[in-house]
C-alpha cells in the first residue's frame, strides 16, 4: 500500500533502553567501521607504508559524516555492503580514497566492529546486572529476618526467610555476572588477519616482512582497545565467541526468569508483588486485577533470549572451512536482539527490585497454616529427650497429623494438629506454646543473608558502584 510506514521493532522502539539501540545503531556501527579504516591507516603509516598526514585528517573529518543515501546507492549497484561504504568514504575523502581499506577483508571492518559492540554492549549489561544486585540486596537486607514457607517441589517445606529467599535469586544474578566479565576479559580482537587468515596481503604490503606484519596486527588490536587478538583465524573470529556469549546472556535469562517466576507465584499468594502506580490498570475489564506484567514481560523476554543461543550454536557449526556466508543474516538477526532483550529485561529487573511490596501478615498466617506440621520432628525429638518411646511417638504424631490434614483438605477447617497433640498424654512434658515462634525454624538463614551479602554483594559494589547515569526506561 502506498504510503504504508514500515513495521516497527518493539526491541529498539518500546523495551530496549537508549543506551543499547544506541550501541547497534546504523550510525554507531558504520561510524565505527570508519574508524577501523582510520585506526588501520595510522599503524599502516607509523610502520612505514606510504600514508600522509594529510590523508589521515581527511579521514578523520569525515568519520561521523556518514551519506547512508549514496551508501544505498552503491549497494544498490555494487550488490556488497562494505564496498559500498568504502566508495560513500572515498567520495567526501578524494586524496585519502586510495588507501582506504589497503590490504583488508571485509572481515577486518565487519567483525572487529561486532568485537567492539559486542564489548560495549558487554559492558552496559554488567553494569544493568550490578545494579540489579544492589536492589535485591537491598530487599533481602531489609527483610533479612522474616520468616516464609519455604517450597520444595511446590508443596510447603521447612520455613526460610524472605531474605533469604533473595539470595538465591541474587546468587544466580552473581554467577552471571562472573561469567560475563570471564567472557569480557577473553574478548580480543580480530585485527589484520587478512581475506583467509594468512596476512597474505599484509606480507605484501610489507614486502615479505613478517616481523611488521606481526606488529601490524598487535598495534591495531591495542588501538581499537583489545590487549591481544584471536591466535588462529579463517576469513571471520571464532563463531564459537558468538555462542559462548549468546549462551551467557542467556544463563542471565535463565536467572531472570527464575526470579521472575517466583514472584509471579508469590504474587499469587499474595505475599509479595511487584510495584504497582496508583493510577495502573490491571485488566481491562477485571478492575480488581493487580496483574504481575513486569515479572511477566522479564519471562517473556528472557525466554526470547534463551533461544537465540541455538542459532549461534548451529551457525558455529556450520562454518565450513575457512568460512561460510551464512552467518552473516543470521547473525545480524540474534546478536543485536539478544543484546537489547537482556537489556529490557535486566531494566525491568531494577525496576521491580527497587520497589517490591511485602505483606508481611499475609506470610505469617500462610506460614502459622503449614508449621505445625513442620514442627512434629521437633515436639518428637523433645519427648523422646523426656523418655518417649521414638517409635510410639513417631506413630501418634502420623496419625495426628493425617486426621488434621483431612479437616484442612476435605472440610476447609483450620489446621488443629497442635490442640491434637496437645490432649495426647503421650507429650505431656512438651511446651508446646515455645514451638509457635517460627524464628525457631529458619535456622541461620538470617546469619546467611548477612554473609553472603557481604562476601560476593559489596565487592560487585565496589567494582561498580550504584550508578544514578544509568537509566530504567519502563514503557508500560
Amino acid at each position: 500500500m502506498s504510503g504504508e510506514s514500515p513495521p516497527l521493532d518493539p526491541l529498539s522502539t518500546r523495551y530496549a533502553s537508549r543506551e543499547m539501540v544506541a550501541i547497534w545503531s546504523s550510525e554507531h556501527r558504520y561510524g565505527t567501521w570508519r574508524r577501523l579504516w582510520l585506526t588501520l591507516a595510522e599503524a599502516q603509516q607509523s610502520l612505514g607504508l606510504p600514508i600522509t598526514d594529510g590523508q589521515l585528517a581527511e579521514l578523520r573529518n569525515h568519520l561521523d559524516t556518514i551519506d547512508f543515501a549514496a551508501v544505498e546507492r552503491y549497494e544498490k549497484r555494487l550488490r556488497h555492503d562494505v564496498m559500498a561504504h568504502v566508495h560513500a568514504y572515498g567520495d567526501q575523502c578524494p586524496t585519502a580514497r586510495p588507501i582506504i581499506h589497503w590490504g583488508a577483508t571485509s572481515c577486518y571492518v565487519t567483525d572487529n566492529a561486532d568485537l567492539i559492540l559486542i564489548r560495549d554492549a558487554n559492558r552496559l549489561v554488567a553494569r544493568r546486572i550490578a545494579a540489579t544486585i544492589d536492589r535485591l540486596a537491598q530487599f533481602a537486607v531489609a527483610h533479612r529476618d522474616l520468616p516464609c514457607l519455604a517450597y520444595t517441589h511446590l508443596q510447603p517445606a521447612q520455613p526460610t526467610t524472605v531474605g533469604k529467599r533473595a539470595c538465591l535469586w541474587i546468587y544466580d544474578l552473581v554467577l552471571d555476572l562472573n561469567e560475563l566479565e570471564h567472557r569480557q576479559s577473553n574478548l580480543l580482537a580480530r585485527s589484520t588477519k587478512g581475506t583467509t587468515g594468512t596476512q597474505a596481503s599484509f606480507l605484501q604490503l610489507f614486502q615479505g616482512d613478517h616481523q611488521r606484519v606481526r606488529e601490524l596486527e598487535q598495534q591495531v588490536a591495542r588501538r581499537l582497545g583489545f590487549h591481544s587478538s584471536y591466535a588462529v583465524t579463517g576469513q571471520t573470529y571464532p563463531r564459537k565467541v558468538d555462542t559462548q556469549i549468546l549462551e551467557t546472556l542467556g544463563g542471565i535469562a535463565q536467572s531472570l526468569h527464575k526470579w521472575a517466576t517466583d514472584l509471579r507465584l508469590l504474587a499469587s499468594f499474595k505475599e509479595i508483588e511487584e510495584p504497582f502506580e496508583a493510577d495502573q490498570i490491571g485488566s481491562s475489564a477485571m478492575a480488581y486485577k493487580r496483574n504481575p506484567m513486569r515479572s511477566e514481560r522479564i519471562c517473556g523476554l528472557s525466554r526470547f533470549v534463551m533461544n537465540l543461543s541455538a542459532n549461534s550454536a548451529q551457525t558455529a557449526a556450520t562454518q565450513w572451512f575457512e568460512r561460510t556466508l551464512d552467518d552473516s543474516a543470521n547473525r545480524r538477526l540474534t546478536i543485536p536482539p539478544a543484546f537489547m532483550a537482556i537489556d529490557a529485561a535486566l531494566m525491568l529487573a531494577q525496576n521491580v527490585a527497587s520497589g517490591l511490596v511485602v505483606y508481611p501478615q499475609v506470610i505469617a498466617r500462610r506460614l502459622r497454616e503449614e508449621l505445625p506440621f513442620m514442627a512434629t520432628e521437633t515436639i518428637l525429638m523433645a519427648a523422646v529427650a523426656a523418655g518417649g518411646d521414638r517409635q510410639d511417638l513417631h506413630e501418634r504424631i502420623r496419625q495426628h497429623s493425617m486426621a488434621a490434614s483431612q479437616i484442612v483438605k476435605q472440610q476447609g477447617g483450620a489446621n488443629d494438629l497442635m490442640e491434637r497433640i496437645a490432649t495426647d498424654p503421650a507429650f505431656e512434658t512438651v511446651n508446646l506454646e515455645t514451638l509457635s515462634d517460627a524464628r525457631l525454624f529458619v535456622g541461620r538463614a538470617p546469619e546467611q543473608v548477612d554473609e553472603f551479602i557481604a562476601q560476593y554483594v559489596v565487592p560487585i559494589r565496589d567494582r561498580y558502584g550504584i550508578d544514578p547515569s544509568l537509566s530504567v526506561e519502563i514503557k508500560v
